[in-house]
């Protein structure tokens, strides 16, 4: 069906309305008086509806017209998005990006920033990829991600300080190991330990990080898991500290082992595409960089 109104009469009616005279709303769109007028006057033709009225000399939205431009509103702010897109895209904007992220990484460092790059870059979608271990190191030499947030660098690929992320060995407060106040090593090897999989898809490549000394393991894909079955007193594990939320989380407990407390992850972010990385991924890397910096 063949549209009777346009964008331009829509947009003429949203700026009398906020300028609250016609020839307010004829100089913020440069356009003369008369034009303006005959603009609504066709439009409330074509509708069959009064739409504005003078009252002391302000030009007033009668309630249909109220009604209307509400719904205009949002057609005209698509219209205007619409149109930045495309210049987006006409300037080599990737529309999509992918992000990898270490499982070890504070996710608040990734998505703060994220919001406030995504009000300015509408064109462009990001997909998080969670790592670990291995899977790491192939999302940037494969080159599947344009930014990587990492824990050790990887040889050949410069890459800058992103954090450091703290480990802290926990259990329920329920479990057996939650009684003693200082504990050995040796008190973990007849305990079951959660860890987590190396999620890299090679099996030679496959590593393995930490103490692994006890008799029973239980081997979980992500944290979340790992906590779950902590708080369950399934076993003991070693947590990110940014985790931990004593508030959340009222039945972990940290526990103290003798010379093997707590331990630091440094983390990095690399450009695994190197010189061939868009725009758009280069401007959110350099936001994610100066959020780092600032953090540090």
């Amino acid at each position: 069906m063949k549209l009777r109104t346009t964008l331009d009469q829509w947009q003429a009616l949203h700026h009398i309305e906020q300028a609250g005279s016609i020839q307010a709303a004829a100089e913020q769109l440069n356009k003369s008086h008369t034009t303006l007028i005959y603009a609504i006057n066709k439009l409330e033709q074509q509708l069959g509806v009064k739409l504005l009225t003078v009252k002391s000399r302000r030009a007033v939205l009668t309630d249909h017209g109220k009604m209307l431009l509400r719904r205009a509103d949002s057609m005209l702010e698509q219209a205007h998005e619409l149109e930045m897109i495309s210049s987006q895209l006409s300037r080599g904007i990737e529309s999509q990006i992918t992000v990898s992220i270490d499982h070890l990484c504070d996710p608040f460092w990734l998505y703060h920033p994220m919001q406030e790059f995504l009000v300015s870059n509408s064109a462009t979608s990001i997909q998080v990829v969670e790592t670990s271990l291995s899977k790491t190191t192939e999302m940037v030499v494969n080159e599947l991600s344009d930014i990587a947030i990492i824990n050790l660098p990887i040889t050949n690929y410069p890459a800058e300080a992103f954090g450091t992320t703290t480990m802290v060995p926990v259990v329920a407060k329920t479990h057996l190991l939650a009684e003693k106040s200082v504990l050995q090593m040796n008190d973990f090897a007849t305990a079951c330990q959660i860890v987590v999989r190396d999620l890299g898809e090679s099996n030679a490549s496959k590593r393995d990080v930490g103490w692994l000394k006890s008799r029973q393991r239980i081997t979980v894909d992500n944290f979340d898991h790992a906590i779950r079955a902590v708080e369950q007193g399934v076993g003991y594990c070693r947590l990110p500290l940014h985790m931990i939320d004593e508030n959340k989380q009222p039945n972990i407990k940290i526990v103290d082992i003798d010379q093997a407390q707590r331990y630091q992850v440094a983390l990095h972010i690399t450009l695994p595409k190197g010189a061939k990385t868009g725009p758009a991924a280069m401007a959110f890397y350099q936001l994610l960089l100066n959020k780092a910096n600032q953090r540090i």
